[in-house]
């Protein structure tokens, strides 16, 4: 098997059971079931009022951020190129009565299976690592979008993506792009949530995208970007020296030089 995007879902495929089982609670999803938001708290704080929108949510895997939009009063789609990570979605909704739809599709097929018009492309944490060109997908948000519609990202800041952890140290280890068609290839044993489980399809292909792929991608798209933020935390524990910033947010320990963990973007398309 040699497509990077086979390759994928059948790591993520796997990844769906653990998170699913969500042992160490990171996933939240009894907490979730029971009421409480999920959304990380940068989301909270930039997103908005959201309700009577018509949001896609990108890469939605198993739908809890889905169903979190739905909890603030979006008719939300949720696209995911994992069919067990849309069975446990379609699960979840019947669960809480939180309804969406969720479509399996990759991202570049959006324009043809969830057309839309939206008012709201909502893609966060982990998603774009997973797509080899920002290009086509800065055209496939705006092809998706009404007029006036945004787009809302957040995801790790690629001055941290480029790091690997040696000794406690920081290590600039990659590229800040991965070219097209060469993909970083990793083997990790086991998810990012803390589950000790070890994986069977452990193989992935990931790609890093600089800060210019990414802005300029949805400016040549014809959106025009309304906010870009960085931020000194991430939603997971990216390496094993991050400590946390609060329950569930990290940051780099005291005495390490500051940089950016994450940023989040909203581009709006023209109406």
């Amino acid at each position: 098997m040699t497509d990077p995007f086979d390759i994928n879902r059948r790591n993520w495929d796997e990844r769906t059971a653990i998170h699913t089982r969500d042992t160490n609670g990171d996933y939240m999803l009894n907490r979730f079931r029971a009421g409480e938001d999920a959304l990380s708290a940068i989301e909270v704080a930039e997103l908005g009022d959201i309700r009577g929108k018509r949001v896609l949510h990108l890469q939605c895997h198993i739908g809890r951020d889905t169903l979190c939009l739905v909890r603030r009063g979006a008719t939300v789609t949720g696209l995911d190129f994992s069919p067990a990570a849309l069975e446990v979605a379609r699960r979840l909704s019947d669960e809480t009565g939180l309804k969406a739809d969720f479509v399996e599709g990759t991202v570049d097929q959006a324009p043809a299976l969830t057309p839309g018009p939206f008012d709201l492309v909502f893609t966060t944490w982990g998603t774009i690592c997973w797509l080899p060109d920002m290009k086509k997908w800065a055209e496939t948000i705006a092809a998706v979008l009404a007029p006036g519609g945004e787009l809302y990202f957040a995801d790790a800041h690629p001055t941290f993506t480029v790091m690997e952890e040696f000794d406690g140290r920081l290590v600039p280890t990659y590229d800040f792009q991965t070219p097209v068609d060469r993909p970083l290839q990793f083997a990790n044993e086991t998810t990012y949530t803390g589950d000790p489980t070890i994986m069977s399809h452990r193989s992935t292909r990931e790609w890093i995208h600089s800060l210019s792929a990414v802005l300029g991608g949805l400016i040549d798209a014809g959106l025009t970007i309304t906010m870009f933020r960085e931020h000194e935390v991430l939603p997971w524990r990216g390496l094993p020296s991050l400590v946390p910033a609060s329950e569930r947010l990290w940051r780099l320990a005291d005495g390490v030089p500051r940089m950016p963990l994450s940023y989040s973007v909203r581009a709006k398309k023209g109406s």
